[in-house]
């Protein structure tokens, strides 16, 4: 499905929404780290490959706010969700390729409203001028028997590699402000399981 570009929105021929794709995605921990786990400025940076100018930049023009917590004046931390992060990773690939600006805003808004599920069989793919969704491998090829030069961004590798990063890194509980070092998303899932049994 053609997310930016011309402003239309179309699908591949032949092919169903939803349908599955190769690279899944750990929902349940991300829906829990979602809601309960913060990353600051500097570890969402480091997370996602991007420097703090900008985060900033990107955050005040609003491009990928943090939706956790925004900043409220100075002296105020933002926090970052693992979605943001995830984003803000997804955006830093498509600058480097050349994808224009306007087309990446157009891209991270689909995300936002996208469900973790959906994003669990996503690829986004570019020819620079247009960003589409494909979220069967089927979509993928039709998009490249196109014939022209198109790169691709696999949304579950891309979480995948945030999800590695973050577990050398600092997390914060959104609840009490308790600093989690070497948080994994899926560490505090197995600790609530453990404490319902």
């Amino acid at each position: 499905m053609r997310i930016s570009g011309d402003g239309t929105a179309g699908g591949a021929p032949g092919r169903s929404p939803g349908e599955g794709g190769p690279y899944p995605l750990h929902s349940s921990a991300a829906d829990l780290s979602t809601d309960t786990i913060g990353y600051r400025g500097p570890t969402a940076c480091a997370a996602a490959g991007i420097t703090y100018r900008q985060l900033d930049y990107w955050a005040r023009t609003g491009l990928v706010e943090p939706s956790v917590r925004p900043a409220y004046g100075s002296g105020t931390q933002r926090l970052y969700s693992f979605r943001d992060v995830v984003v803000l990773k997804i955006v830093k690939r498509f600058l480097d390729t050349g994808v224009a600006l306007q087309n990446i805003r157009t891209a991270v808004q689909h995300l936002r409203e996208r469900g973790f599920r959906d994003l669990e069989r996503m690829t986004l793919m570019s020819d620079g001028a247009t960003v589409y969704e494909c979220s069967s491998p089927d979509e993928v090829v039709d998009l490249l028997q196109g014939g022209q030069g198109i790169f691709g961004i696999a949304v579950g590798v891309v979480w995948r590699d945030v999800e590695s990063a973050l577990s050398q890194l600092h997390g914060e509980r959104v609840d009490t402000g308790e600093t989690l070092v070497g948080h994994n998303p899926a560490d505090e899932l197995a600790r609530r399981r453990n404490r319902a049994v």
